[in-house]
């Protein structure tokens, strides 16, 4: 039966190159447009004049931050005739990403914030 890492309880002591690499995908994910860039690839491939559009940002600004994912292995592009379409790479980024993004629209709409928001 394989070992399923997911089912054990984190460990105190994590070895430091392991939380940097964490702590770098985090600090890659902290900029607004690679962590939109990453939720709408998430739902499928596009290419950079489309995320352009759908980001707000100009295609060089786009590319730029595609180029930085690109590096840290989260997204990938593949040609499709004479454009590049791009992938995210990484499933677990992706449900990372998701998750927190669910959890913060949850956040929004709860009862206690709204209260917070109306200075109840």
């Amino acid at each position: 039966m394989p070992h399923d890492r997911s089912a054990q309880p984190p460990s105190d002591a994590l070895p430091l190159d392991l939380l940097q690499d964490t702590a770098a995908t985090f600090g890659l994910l902290s900029a607004t447009v690679r962590l939109h860039i990453v939720w709408l690839l998430a739902a499928g491939e596009r290419d950079v004049g489309t995320l352009a559009d759908e980001v707000g940002q100009s295609v060089a600004t786009v590319s730029h931050h595609l180029a930085k994912l690109r590096l840290a292995g989260l997204v990938r592009a593949r040609r499709e005739g004479k454009r590049q379409v791009y992938l995210v790479d990484d499933p677990h980024v992706v449900e990372i990403v998701q998750r927190a993004v669910r959890h913060h629209d949850d956040l929004r709409d709860s009862p206690a914030r709204r209260r917070r928001a109306h200075g109840a």
